[in-house]
């Protein structure tokens, strides 16, 4: 199959996202305070409404990872993933009533001070580390598929696309600050609805419209039923997708950096929380129109043969091929869905290289650098996002060897971002539990994370079912080193022991990780001597029981506290009054500096200078608000 030639409108349209990209950096460069505290750099000033903020969240969520990995999904193996959209329900509720209200009321840095907050330095920079981790190798993902792409349907050198994506997000995430990103967000964001949508239209029209779409998935068994089945170590079933997705997705919309660094970007708590609602619709058409494009891809290659090309290629390329072929002849559209890709891996890239800047500036320099000017402090912050964006470069190359990206991705993820939500967790739910037992429990997570996702791969990569030349389908990590879309002739063996325990479903390993993370350091803080209810900061805290159990009289709240003051005790089921501003951690003695917001919110909204004081102090310490 001949590669498509790009023609001179696809080339402007695939440019211009470049250069508006790069505009809208230049431009929060150039403007208002000109990105010189790290305030403004970092945490856009706190000014940021919902809407933006919410296009923010879904763009940094639909990556290109997505864009050619759920129609790949689809298209081989049915609609079955679809009903990953149920957990996005309880996914976005829970951050928004649960882990957006503490985070915002102790007006954070970074996320990972919350771990200081709650245990001690310790277990904020394990966090922190494991977090660098994640999005690091989560970064090369993200950018090498667009370039794949780009090498796919055009002439264009594969690593030189690697290097105009990975030079142009590097440029205006290192001038522009969270304001930029947020914004180009928003831009890419309608980019990527642009390209989908482009591809669903035309690709039905030649297929003969939505309903013979239909019809042809539905008789060759691509529209799924509710499956039923417990067995988590089925790939996919309706609870493992609307249960198990939910814990992935508590990990992304709930603790992870690039996420809460929005939800503190907007004025007012109010902001955050609607911020955090009004991204379920977006996630939910989002999701429509990527399960749509599978299933417009099978129902055309159900009447158009596949070349020898398209039957070897790997099942993110066919997403590819099948854009090739219903776009080419319409001028402009094949540059639309690439930049539509582009968007996706800019919008995800910019957001790891803000946030990776923020936590290393917060976690890994503030606390052990005394007395740094502010404009110091946000050159550095700005060094550093220009660092990551080298450093993602390099991280490219090695996710060029990685194969299918969907599952990859996500299993990384899972294997990173699981342990990273239990012991959040852990601090938030469970006032019993100490330092130690964070710690612990963080590193027995990892590891059982690691045993699982390594042995996964290893298993998989020396069991061979016979008759065939590649791995099973049905592994956790099997699709992140398969590069054959051929679907097996041969029945998989069954599998007992250590092997089945490998193939537990990918969407399970944020559940399972960390439920470990919490098992063991409840057990740790138990045998070291589990913290006292009097001595934990009510604030960092979220009482569970006592919620659930809210119409119960106050004394037998009380005892559900588990010995936790309440900071209102009046005996009803309001809300905890506004924090204070103070709290001891790795901030300034002398508070504020001058002309800095303290935060706060619209009329009628929270007042500002939410936060939280850790008692006992002898001094008492006020945090700079540079950034989450």
């Amino acid at each position: 199959m001949a590669v498509l030639t790009f023609g001179v409108a696809d080339y402007a349209i695939f440019v211009l996202l470049l250069v508006f990209s790069a505009g809208i950096g230049l431009f929060y460069a150039l403007s208002g305070g000109k990105q010189r505290t790290t305030q403004e750099f970092l945490l856009a000033n706190r000014s940021m409404g919902f809407f933006p903020v919410a296009l923010s969240l879904l763009a940094t969520f639909q990556s290109a990872v997505a864009i050619l990995g759920v129609p790949a999904e689809i298209y081989r193996f049915g609609t079955e993933y679809w009903f990953l959209g149920c957990s996005y329900v309880l996914g976005l509720l829970i951050p928004a009533h649960v882990f957006i209200p503490v985070f915002y009321r102790l007006r954070l840095t970074s996320t990972y001070e919350y771990l200081e907050l709650r245990f001690n330095k310790v277990v904020r920079v394990c966090g922190t580390a494991t977090f660098i981790f994640q999005m690091v190798v989560y970064m090369g993902v993200v950018l090498y598929t667009p370039a794949l792409a780009l090498n796919a349907v055009t002439n264009f050198d594969l690593w030189a696309s690697v290097l105009t994506i990975g030079l142009v997000c590097t440029l205006y995430t290192a001038l522009g600050g969270l304001k930029a990103v947020i914004w180009t967000d928003v831009f890419q964001t309608f980019v990527m609805f642009a390209g989908q949508v482009a591809v669903i239209v035309v690709g039905t029209v030649k297929v003969g419209g939505m309903g013979r779409v239909w019809q042809l998935a539905a008789e060759k068994g691509k529209v799924s039923g509710i499956d039923l089945n417990p067995d988590p170590y089925e790939r996919h079933t309706f609870w493992t997708l609307a249960f198990g997705g939910v814990f992935m997705m508590l990990s992304l919309y709930g603790v992870n950096q690039s996420q809460v660094q929005r939800y503190l970007s907007s004025r007012s708590e109010r902001q955050a929380v609607l911020s955090c609602y009004a991204v379920f619709p977006c996630q939910q058409v989002v999701l429509c129109l990527s399960c749509l494009t599978g299933l417009v891809m099978f129902a055309y290659y159900q009447e158009h043969e596949l070349s020898a090309e398209q039957s070897s290629a790997s099942s993110d390329q066919m997403v590819l091929y099948f854009v090739m072929d219903v776009l080419q002849g319409v001028p402009g559209l094949p540059g639309l869905f690439v930049a539509c890709l582009f968007s996706g891996s800019l919008s995800t890239i910019s957001s790891a290289f803000n946030s990776l800047a923020t936590v290393t500036m917060e976690d890994l320099i503030r606390p052990y650098v005394a007395s740094i000017p502010e404009g110091r402090a946000t050159l550095y912050s700005k060094l550093l996002a220009l660092a990551y964006g080298l450093l993602c470069l390099g991280m490219a190359y090695v996710s060029s060897m990685m194969g299918s990206v969907l599952q990859a991705a996500i299993s990384i993820f899972g294997m990173m971002g699981g342990p990273l939500l239990g012991v959040f967790c852990l601090g938030m739910f469970f006032p019993c539990a100490n330092s130690v037992g964070a710690v612990a429990g963080l590193a027995a997570g990892l590891a059982m994370a690691f045993w699982v996702g390594i042995g996964s791969w290893v298993a998989n990569q020396v069991f061979v079912p016979p008759g065939t030349g590649a791995p099973p389908l049905d592994g956790n990590l099997t699709t992140a080193v398969m590069s054959t879309l051929q679907t097996l002739t041969a029945t998989p063996q069954r599998v007992t022991g250590l092997r089945k325990f490998y193939n537990l479903s990918y969407l399970w390993y944020s559940a399972h990780n960390s439920t470990t993370v919490i098992v063991v350091g409840l057990l740790v803080s138990l045998l070291t001597g589990p913290t006292r209810g009097g001595d934990v900061d009510p604030r960092t805290i979220f009482p569970v029981l006592p919620r659930l159990f809210c119409c119960l009289p106050a004394r037998y709240r009380e005892k559900l506290r588990c010995g936790v003051s309440s900071p209102r005790e009046d005996g009803n089921c309001s809300e905890p009054v506004p924090l204070t501003v103070e709290k001891t951690s790795n901030g300034l003695l002398n508070g504020l500096p001058e002309g800095l917001p303290l935060g706060g919110g619209d009329e009628g909204e929270e007042p500002p200078g939410e936060g939280a004081a850790r008692p006992g102090g002898s001094h008492s310490y006020i945090l700079r608000e540079t950034a989450l």
